[in-house]
Formats: structure tokens, sequence, C-alpha cells
């Protein structure tokens, strides 16, 4: 049997506000671009970011790095990760757009309209495992029209030549499980489908800066690439 492969997703606002529609957003929030890290440019995202998703490069150094850490976390742990974080495995190809739209919408704490096709993948998806998660998402055939319909709006062509090296991830805070109730902190967490499950990126006080801090010293410090690209899910402004 021929595995899964979905059109590559464009790290677009448009597309990702098309996709987050169709499946069912009902909330007042939206995609918005992070034209640059430094603080100027992070100025001009929108206040109350919600998510941040990351497409970048996932090759040489990055891609070892990410292996590295990933057997690291096996064998000696990591921080405590807040168990009502909603993580799924990847297994479909190029997928990963998808995976980090759900992430992102999922963990945010933004409405969905009733008997959508995101507030029936939740409740249907809520005491499943990751991996069981995604065999839903593969039998929802809703969700791969979504994905393809929110692809070939882009404003590339879509490659008759799938396979892509890049990659989508998501960041998204989370409340501290180890703080005492009275002193109740919070997390930055990645959430990538395909690592093998969320990761701890340390203390959260402003998810939009604290994410870009670690994008620039973990992701665009260890490569030679320009092809990274980030947008912020944001309360839509009035």
């Amino acid at each position: 049997m021929s595995e899964s492969r979905w059109i590559p997703l464009e790290s677009n606002p448009d597309v990702f506000n098309s996709w987050a529609i169709n499946a069912g957003l009902a909330s007042q929030a939206q995609f918005e671009d992070i034209y640059g890290l430094d603080p100027e440019l992070l100025g001009m995202v929108s206040e109350d970011v919600k998510a941040v998703t990351l497409l970048f490069p996932c090759s040489g150094t990055i891609a070892t790095k990410r292996k590295e850490e990933d057997e690291k976390i096996a064998a000696q742990g990591q921080h405590p990760i807040d168990p009502t974080i909603f993580w799924m495995k990847q297994t479909i190809v190029n997928a990963c757009g998808t995976m980090g739209l759900l992430h992102a919408l999922i963990n945010s704490g933004v409405a969905f309209a009733d008997e959508s096709p995101l507030a029936k993948f939740i409740e249907e998806c809520k005491d499943k495992t990751p991996l069981e998660r995604v065999k839903v998402l593969e039998e929802t055939s809703l969700f791969e029209q979504i994905h393809t319909s929110a692809a070939v709006s882009g404003q590339t062509t879509v490659p008759e030549d799938l396979d892509t090296y890049l990659h989508f991830t998501c960041f998204v805070n989370a409340p501290d499980v180890t703080a005492r109730d009275q002193d109740r902190g919070w997390r930055v967490v990645e959430l990538d489908g395909g690592r093998n499950g969320p990761i701890d990126r340390g203390k959260c006080t402003n998810l939009l800066q604290d994410v870009a801090n670690f994008v620039k010293e973990h992701y665009i410090k260890e490569s030679k690439s320009v092809n990274f690209s980030m947008m912020a899910l944001c309360s839509a402004q009035d």
C-alpha cells in the first residue's frame, strides 16, 4: 500500500486562515506574518499571540540535532509537560502544515463552530493516543480536501515533485505543572509531529519574544539557508 502524500502547504497567512476557517475556526483569531526577529519587526505583530508556527529547512545540522535531542529526551527525560497539551504524530507525507495548524489552533483556546470538522476531530481524538489521532486524520477525507484546497490557493505554483525538505513546527505556551498553585508559571512548548512528543523550551514570559529568541539560537544559527518563515496566531484586530 502506498503512503499518503499531500501537497505541501505554503507558509502564508492567507493559506492558513483559509484552512482554519474552512475547518471550523469560529473565534476572532487569525494568522499573521512575522517579518523578522528584531524587536521593531516583532512589534508589528498584533498583541495576544496564541501560537507561533515556523517553517524551516529540516536538513544538515538541524536534522542531526533534532535526532540527538530526541535520543537525549528518551534517555534522560525533560521538564514535565502539561498533560492537557494536544499533540499528534505525523505519518502523512507533507502534512506538517496541517499538523502545525492543528497544534496551534487546538492548544490556543480559540473557539470552533459546533459540528465543524475541527470540533468533531477534537471530540473523536479526546481519549486517543498520538498515533490513533493521526489515523483519524488519515480517515477523515474532509481534512485532506481542506488541506488540498488551501495548498493550491497559495502564491506559488504546486510543484510536480512533492518531495520537500522544508518542515513546519509550532510553539505554544502551557502551564508549568511543577509550579506551586499560587505561583503557577508558563512554559514554551514546541509541538512537531515529526518528533517523539511535545518538547519543553523553557520558561515563558512573552510567547512571541521567547520563541523568536529560541528560533534565532537553535534554528537560524544552525543553518546557512534563508528558507525560514514564521507566522503568529493572534486575536483579530477590530
